[in-house]
């Protein structure tokens, strides 16, 4: 009975999203000692901007495209998706959410 009531009340789309942002928060977290570090030096703040656009947005890409799978606007993108990236493989979003979590915060520099 209780398996039934799951079933039709499930949200994939939740799910998900919880997956993608969590490793970004586990990535933020790993680089958030150093980044202390920089804030308590006085020096002038600058972002890496090719660090950002080199790692981080393909990184954001691969958990946008995980995430528009669930979406009415991404259907039609399905068949261009490498199976790999379905969300069925989680190995692949918490790897790219913890590379751009630290990436975020790694291209803020003091």
């Amino acid at each position: 009975m209780l398996k039934q009531e799951y079933m039709k009340n499930y949200e994939a789309l939740s799910f998900v999203w919880f997956s993608s942002i969590y490793p970004i928060g586990i990535g933020m977290l790993l680089k958030l000692p150093k980044l202390i570090n920089e804030i308590i030096e006085n020096r002038q703040w600058t972002f890496d901007w090719a660090k950002f656009m080199g790692v981080g947005l393909p990184s954001l890409g691969v958990l946008s495209i995980s995430i528009l799978i669930f979406t009415p606007a991404g259907e039609n993108i399905i068949p261009f998706v490498p199976e790999i990236m379905y969300s069925g493989n989680s190995t692949i979003q918490t790897m790219a959410g913890v590379v751009f979590g630290f990436i975020l915060l790694d291209s803020v520099k003091k």
